[in-house]
């Protein structure tokens, strides 16, 4: 019997020669060998290779170790196809299943004290501080200019030769301050200037004040998980993730023969770069690991990993539906009773799926795609502001 060491399908605890086989497809044979009285012996295939036809017609892998009479049958994670079928003969799948996309699970977002200032960008935060600064002191220049902002102390004397000016330096400050926290002051404008600069800059607290606080709630609710890629056509129609498949196997041939307009830009993607392409299914996960590509494999093996791996994910469901099944030049009359009692199948793969599963935490994987707001966004709102202050000014030199 030729096979491929994968997991969970065949492989050893240990790496020594004389160390027994085990996993599902160990455990499905020994059922068939009892079922029909055979015995076997377990020759690892040498290229590794699964089968794949070759330029000049023969077969490398399993199948073509099955077709030189090398072996008389191959057990392992063998994909059905119709090429394989024309050169051997395959059982009924014993297993369903389909290409999926294996992708690293988002990072774990983190707690942060400053959090709350994240809803603007840094350069936002620090042209609000100079516009309030600058306001202050334009409101504190034109309340000097203007006559109707000096008045008397006593408002029982309107005529009184002394006059004040409400609109000192720290006044000018706290109003400006009062307006930006949407709250009042007891120093109001009195000149047409003064009270033209308050109103933009009423208006320009309330744009920005109102934009903060829909973008704050966007950051500090967003605790769920935000995948770069949720589907093959996400995959397909961008250019930031890398991926790939294993560079012999079905999952190539799926891909290499498709009609669908979606798989063929993917392959079309993926010949071009030979590093897309991975010689395993180990492989092909650490890549996922090191982040920024997603491996297309088969959904068993990929299930398996996922259970492992905390740190992985399936992304999407099945892009096609394929089987596994026993090649043979022969023919295989193993029973029904495999397929129907009591889920024996099912039983082999709960079994060799969750003896050792990993146990991941409850936490929250998250990344936020909300953006934080820069000049592109709030600028017009700083060029209103300028714009009325200095119409502002303009009016004070009037008065």
């Amino acid at each position: 019997v030729t096979t491929i060491q994968e997991h969970p399908y065949v492989f050893k605890d240990t790496n020594e020669e004389d160390s027994d086989y085990q996993g599902y497809c160990i455990d499905l044979l020994n059922l068939l060998a009892k079922d029909l009285k055979f015995s076997y012996k377990m020759v690892e295939v040498g290229d590794t290779n699964y089968g794949d036809e070759l330029e000049d017609g023969t077969w490398d892998g399993m199948i073509g170790e099955v077709m030189k009479g090398h072996a008389d049958m191959a057990v392992a994670p063998l994909t059905i196809n119709y090429v394989r079928e024309k050169v051997v003969r395959f059982t009924k799948p014993y297993m369903s299943l389909g290409v999926s996309i294996l992708f690293r699970k988002p990072l774990q977002g983190t707690s942060n004290l400053f959090r709350f200032l994240n809803p603007l960008s840094l350069l936002i935060w620090v042209f609000i501080i100079v516009s309030y600064l600058l306001v202050a002191f334009i409101m504190f220049c034109i309340a000097r200019f203007s006559p109707r902002e000096w008045h008397s102390p006593h408002s029982c004397q309107p005529k009184s030769p002394t006059v004040v000016n409400n609109f000192s330096i720290l006044n000018s400050l706290w109003f400006g301050f009062g307006a930006l926290m949407q709250q009042g002051t007891e120093v109001s404008p009195r000149s047409i200037s003064t009270r033209l600069l308050a109103g933009v800059w009423w208006f320009f607290t309330l744009i920005i004040i109102s934009s903060y606080t829909a973008n704050l709630a966007a950051f500090l609710t967003v605790t769920r998980m935000v995948s770069d890629i949720s589907s093959a056509d996400d995959l397909a129609t961008q250019t930031k993730i890398k991926y790939g498949m294993m560079r012999e196997g079905s999952t190539k041939n799926f891909f290499q023969n498709s009609k669908i307009k979606t798989y063929k830009e993917m392959w079309n993607y993926m010949v071009q770069n030979e590093e897309n392409f991975v010689t395993n299914n180990q492989d092909g996960m650490e890549r996922v690991l090191a982040g920024d590509y997603a491996y297309l494999m088969e959904s068993t093996t990929l299930e398996y990993m996922v259970s492992q791996n905390c740190n992985l994910t399936q992304v999407g469901g099945l892009l096609d539906t394929i089987g596994y099944g026993i090649a043979t030049m022969g023919k295989i009359c193993y029973s029904h009773k495999y397929n129907i009692r009591g889920g024996l199948l099912d039983e082999l793969k709960l079994k060799w799926w969750n003896h050792a599963a990993v146990q991941c935490p409850s936490v929250i994987y998250y990344t936020s795609n909300t953006q934080s707001l820069s000049v592109a966004n709030l600028g017009g709102a700083f060029v209103f502001l300028t714009i009325g202050a200095s119409v502002a000014i303009i009016t004070a030199v009037a008065e």
